[in-house]
């Protein structure tokens, strides 16, 4: 008796499925990602073997470098907060478009009475400005002082958590600027924050 041939048929996988999925994950890593933001100033940061990660929320960090000090906070609603504890500390009214451009700026390096006029520039004249640092000294014109205080008051207004304080300075930076910042922390009872730090290989 004679053996049936089955016929062979090619085999066929409809790929339009995984493709959906993949547009899918490969859109929401891009959306959810954050971007790296350019510092005001180059700080060339000391170098550590510990691994890890920047808060994204809670979080607020000091930028030092040239002799400047550069305040910023993670969270445009902490951020709007803070501004407004500032209005109210140097009794100084921003407008709500202010406000909004305030909480789109990633770091603060002017003064408070200059703040509204940075405000009122397009982004591109704000990259141009050369900002002269937030003032931080041992008198009542300790700006840095209020920033971080108000910041502390609106993180704990907001999210009701105490805010995480890091320095970020240039490993060539002179101590002296070191010293006024933690003075500053201390003077309302902040004595542990930490310090930004670029990753180094450990030794063999």
């Amino acid at each position: 008796m004679a053996r049936v041939k089955v016929p062979r048929k090619s085999t066929a996988i409809d790929m339009t499925a995984m493709c959906d999925v993949a547009f899918l994950l490969l859109t929401f890593f891009i959306l959810s990602a954050k971007p790296k933001t350019q510092d005001p100033v180059h700080a060339d940061i000391p170098a550590s073997t510990t691994i890890q990660a920047l808060p994204e929320s809670d979080f607020s960090s000091l930028l030092v470098a040239e002799g400047k000090v550069f305040f910023s906070v993670e969270g445009a609603d902490v951020r709007l907060e803070t501004l407004k504890g500032m209005a109210d500390q140097y009794k100084i009214a921003f407008t709500p478009e202010e406000l909004k451009a305030f909480t789109n700026l990633e770091s603060v390096g002017v003064s408070i009475t200059f703040l509204k006029a940075y405000l009122n520039m397009t982004p591109k004249e704000r990259s141009s400005v050369a900002q002269p640092g937030v003032p931080v000294d041992t008198t009542e014109n300790n700006e840095l002082y209020w920033w971080v205080k108000n910041a502390r008051k609106a993180d704990k207004l907001v999210h009701n958590k105490e805010l995480r304080i890091a320095i970020k300075g240039d490993s060539k930076e002179e101590y002296p600027t070191i010293e006024k910042i933690i003075k500053t922390l201390q003077k309302q009872k902040v004595n542990k924050f930490g310090l930004i730090t670029s990753l180094r290989t450990v030794a063999k």
